[in-house]
């Protein structure tokens, strides 16, 4: 219980404000990030998310850091500015620095807590996180082919 009690009382050190597209207006969410001496531990939380109509949808969504803070809105609504996923490495995806585990959609609303030792939270100040209308295969390359880019966050310095 240690360790995790060691992440609880830590102020974020960047986070960034979700909002969805045009098509999900309702989309939101924070994304805080916490430097550890292990890690970065992330803790997501959204609201709004597209509803599950069918017994049988997939819940996973697609969450990634990507390589530009520009969250404004293409031609085509959707946050195609943000371009690839972060990758100073130019490894295959899954293994991009950016590739995060997925978003589980309940009801609307999702939140998780993860340790990620990828990145360091200075290497990431000023990119965005997407959320995806799509689960990622794990394989495709080179963004996993997780659909649709419907909500986006700039990673800011924690005020």
């Amino acid at each position: 219980m240690s360790f995790i009690n060691s992440l609880y009382p830590t102020i974020p050190d960047a986070q960034a404000l979700v909002q969805g597209n045009e098509s999900y207006p309702d989309l939101g969410g924070i994304v805080l990030f916490c430097q550890m001496p292990y890690g970065v531990f992330i803790n997501a939380q959204f609201h709004g998310l597209p509803p599950i109509y069918t017994a049988n949808a997939n819940r996973f969504m697609g969450f990634h850091i990507h390589e530009n803070g520009d969250c404004s809105l293409d031609p085509n609504r959707e946050f195609a500015f943000t371009g690839n996923h972060y990758n100073p490495d130019n490894a295959l995806h899954p293994n991009h620095r950016g590739d995060l585990p997925p978003v589980i959609n309940c009801n609307g609303y999702g939140w998780q807590s993860f340790l990620t030792d990828a990145f360091r939270v200075e290497e990431i100040i000023g990119l965005s996180v997407v959320l995806h209308a799509m689960p990622d295969d794990f394989m495709t390359q080179p963004s996993g082919n997780s659909g649709a880019k419907i909500g986006c966050g700039i990673i800011r310095v924690y005020n």
